[in-house]
């Protein structure tokens, strides 16, 4: 009888405390209202351009990087807003860099898909499909070289698998050994297009078993098993194995972009995953492990709130660039003028 209730007990086998657990509550939270923050702001004109929003998916982002070191490379897709601020970019310059504004995380000259830290070690959101993935293996190379222990971890989407840059990446990792690893966030769509009618193999894992990759699907609804599994694959490159790869199964709660019309899924398969919320997943988990209660969520949720307001607010009374930083930050200057040292 003891076994079996500690069988059933919510995080049996995971090694995360409750005060961890309690953490990664509180990164999905923040990350759904910012996402929410940014919806608003897109609806009201405060936002242009492309708005990728990563409600549904936090539980890959906030798992993921909580298993990795501080100083580890995250290298991004451009549905990358949730890995930044898993990662600890300012929510604030997060929101301003969307706005497009001076105090953003890039000047405001990378908008939505390309926000980056150094500071942080975050290496940017890409928006060509899986031509990230190569720059991910330069910075391994790097380490490498330097015979460091530092990993580089490399967030794709599933529309990236049928890309030349994924199988040459997998390869170089493979043939090399590099210190990567590689994050398949499956969330089915290409944009508007269902992997099964692209894909001949639909288990995007097994794809890079064949390089001969250390491969494993994760429940990428599942923050816990996310963050084991991530906990697990580093350990692994860290300590020189070579590269490993996790293809994490989530799904999207909102169109590929907020100009997405959503014709292409029924209204009921988007229900049957709301239901899969990873939010409400672990909320259910700690409550059941005596973990959190009505008081503790509460709290949590007026500090999300709070924080997605003040974001909004800073982004909002920030000043645009002004024309001349149009010369900062290049490599040569343009009609003699002299570029920044």
């Amino acid at each position: 009888m003891a076994k079996m209730i500690e069988q059933q007990a919510p995080f049996h086998g995971s090694a995360t405390t409750p005060a961890q657990r309690l953490e990664l509550l509180r990164t999905m939270m923040r990350i759904r209202r910012f996402e929410e923050k940014a919806a608003e702001m897109y609806a009201r004109g405060k936002i242009r351009g492309f708005l990728h929003l990563y409600i549904g998916q936090e539980a890959v982002a906030t798992g993921a990087i909580a298993a990795l070191r501080p100083d580890d490379y995250i290298v991004s897709h451009y549905r990358e807003h949730g890995h930044a601020l898993a990662r600890g970019l300012d929510p604030n310059r997060v929101m301003a860099e969307l706005f497009g504004r001076e105090t953003g995380v890039t000047g405001g000259r990378g908008g939505s898909m390309h926000l980056f830290d150094v500071g942080k070690s975050f290496m940017g959101g890409y928006a060509i499909v899986a031509g990230h993935m190569p720059l991910a293996c330069g910075l391994a190379v790097a380490e490498q070289y330097k015979g460091t222990q530092r990993i580089a971890a490399n967030f794709l989407g599933d529309g990236a698998v049928n890309e030349g840059e994924f199988h040459e990446a997998l390869n170089l990792a493979a043939v090399w050994k590099l210190p990567v690893l590689f994050i398949c966030e499956n969330n089915f769509y290409g944009m508007g297009t269902d992997v099964r009618r692209v894909s001949a193999v639909i288990e995007v894992y097994k794809r890079a078993e064949a390089y001969g990759i250390p491969s494993e699907q994760v429940d990428g609804m599942d923050v816990i098993e996310m963050h084991d599994a991530v906990a697990r694959a580093a350990a692994r490159v860290r300590a020189g194995a070579g590269p490993a790869f996790l293809e994490a199964i989530c799904y999207r709660f909102r169109g590929h972009s907020m100009a997405d019309a959503e014709l292409y899924r029924s209204k009921e398969e988007v229900q049957r995953w709301r239901a899969l919320d990873p939010i409400g997943q672990l909320e259910r988990k700690m409550r059941a492990a005596g973990e959190l209660d009505d008081a503790t969520m509460q709290r949590l949720q007026a500090e999300a709130d709070a924080v997605a307001a003040e974001a909004a607010r800073f982004a909002d009374e920030s000043p645009q660039p002004a024309r001349e930083s149009l010369m900062r930050d290049i490599y040569a200057p343009a009609d003699g003028a002299k570029a920044d040292a």
